[in-house]
């Protein structure tokens, strides 16, 4: 673990109790006077803190010194990704965090199970232990979005993963990738597209959603 979430990170003294006693107390067995590192994820800050006392309920700690220590990935990445199924979306999300992905935006594409239902207080909970243990200072921005072609109106220069003869290299210039659900895009998903802006990947095989997202993130990212 590179540091506690706490959104309180930052106060002069602090009380941990609950969840985030047991894991410094039962799971990392920190012991008093020792120094752990916090971050509230609102900006680039982390904050150290020595264990003043500690017993089998809680922990108080003291505010010893903070510092900027920004990490984040090389560039910003954000995925539009047509509605899966959530239990899909859980299992890479941390990979997807790890790589450094700014921000996913879910869309009901036209071939999306409009059954299916995205729980953002879940998948903050993944993101959260994900970062705490990748050290990334700020979390991934979850949003919603319609359908397609209200998305793509506010972002006018996304790219879409399709069938293509150009294929995505790690020195393409992407700042918002578009990703399919299983059966992919429609006709008229494909054509609220302009030709230069249809990319795909240097492969034969046939990718699942969750695949092809990982597969774009880790060519862009890393």
């Amino acid at each position: 673990m590179q540091y506690l979430f706490h959104k309180e990170a930052g106060a002069s003294s602090l009380i941990l109790k609950g969840d985030e006693h047991r894991y410094i107390f039962k799971v990392r067995r920190h012991r008093e006077g020792e120094t752990i590192a916090l971050r509230n994820l609102e900006d680039d800050s982390i904050f150290f803190y020595i264990i003043s006392s500690l017993d089998k309920k809680e922990a108080h700690l003291f505010l010893e010194k903070s510092e900027i220590l920004k990490v984040v990935a090389k560039r910003k990445l954000h995925i539009a990704w047509c509605v899966i199924d959530p239990k899909s979306v859980e299992k890479v999300l941390p990979t997807l965090n790890e790589m450094g992905v700014d921000a996913i935006t879910f869309i009901y594409c036209e071939r999306s199970q409009k059954s299916f239902k995205p729980d953002f207080k879940r998948l903050e909970k993944i993101l959260l232990n994900s970062s705490q243990q990748s050290g990334r200072s700020r979390l991934m921005k979850l949003t919603m979005a319609k359908d397609l072609k209200s998305f793509l109106v506010d972002n006018k220069n996304s790219v879409m993963l399709n069938f293509s003869e150009e294929t995505l290299s790690e020195n393409s210039n992407i700042g918002t990738f578009v990703i399919g659900c299983e059966g992919g895009f429609t006709d008229g998903e494909v054509a609220l597209f302009k030709a230069e802006n249809i990319i795909g990947l240097d492969t034969h095989l046939i990718l699942k959603s969750e695949s092809a997202v990982c597969a774009v993130a880790s060519k862009l990212l890393l």
